[in-house]
């Protein structure tokens, strides 16, 4: 089967590299333009593009899809099936019609729950146990083409936002190589969306990543999960910005105002939260400075007991 990739993270580069591993001819490659990177600012490549460049394959960066830019190129191509992950721009009708096969989206969810922008860090936000990977086809709605196949994920406690991601990359590797061979001998039967049973998962903002303290401690535990590594939980420290990057949920209880800190330890810290419940800190990142343990803050910093966080002034 001739197909046509089109992504640009590292989310992407696992189905790239497994669709190559099994065989199939990607007779051209799609990811976003080069954008500044780092301190210095210099242009880099996407990571899709990066991973193209070890096969012998033509890779395209165009600024836009409109048919006057990008017409040509899928003619000169022609390919049968465009496999589509994390591209990070809407397809025109024009593209979407013309493979022989359809273009198919690796989505990060079991649709049609979390359809949009940020399934993978919204499921471990909303507290979900369990996610997926989705096989679908690409229409001029978002995210709300006929599903083909559905893989299951368990979000362990243990897991992030990062762990979550490289095992639903995985897993959608797998997913994309199973439902083209599907496709081919014509055993994949199309489901159609119940769309009574979707929702949506917005972008992450910095409102989203802005810690509520009135809020229970095991939803912002959630909440720091999902946002960590990037872009990370915050709250405000001595009116600096402080990001939190792991955290576990206490068995201790309050009656105080929520977001005090009420215990130092030589490795965590413990704020009081919503409804009585109280959240142990282990991993921050201050204000212009690196990740590091709390462990490690305390060594040449304090964290005073009856401090309020998220409080400016």
């Amino acid at each position: 089967m001739k197909i046509m990739f089109m992504g640009t993270p590292d989310f992407a580069v696992v189905s790239l590299k497994a669709l190559f591993e099994a065989g199939h001819e990607i007779c051209a490659v799609v990811t976003m333009p080069d954008k500044p990177k780092g301190r210095g600012h210099k242009m880099a490549h996407t990571p899709v593009y990066e991973a193209a460049s070890e096969y012998a394959v033509t890779v395209y960066t165009p600024e836009n899809l409109k048919r006057e830019t990008f017409e040509e190129i899928l003619k000169s191509h022609n390919p049968e099936v465009i496999v589509v992950v994390a591209y990070g721009k809407i397809l025109p009708e024009y593209v979407l019609s013309f493979p022989k096969y359809g273009c198919i989206n690796v989505h990060g969810s079991l649709l049609p729950k979390y359809r949009g922008a940020a399934p993978i860090q919204r499921s471990i936000i909303d507290g979900c146990k369990v996610t997926g990977i989705t096989t679908m086809y690409m229409e001029k709605g978002l995210d709300t083409g006929d599903m083909l196949l559905k893989e299951e994920v368990e979000i362990t406690d243990e897991d992030n936002f990062e762990t979550l991601h490289d095992k639903l990359a995985k897993t959608g590797a797998m997913l994309i190589v199973k439902t083209l061979e599907s496709l081919k001998n014509g055993t994949c039967i199309p489901e159609k969306q119940n769309d009574d049973e979707s929702c949506y998962a917005h972008m992450i903002t910095k409102e989203t990543c802005l810690i509520d303290w009135s809020k229970d401690a095991f939803s912002i535990h959630n909440q720091i999960r999902g946002l960590s590594p990037f872009p990370k939980a915050f709250t405000y420290f001595n009116s600096k910005q402080m990001k939190i990057l792991s955290s576990a949920v206490s068995n201790k209880n309050h009656n105080d105002i929520c977001g005090k800190v009420l215990e130092v330890s030589k490795d965590s810290f413990t704020v009081s939260c919503g409804n009585g419940t109280t959240l142990e800190i282990y991993s921050i990142q201050p204000e212009g400075k690196k990740i590091m343990s709390v462990s490690d803050y305390l060594k040449g910093n304090s964290i005073d007991v009856n401090t309020k966080l998220g409080v400016i002034v």
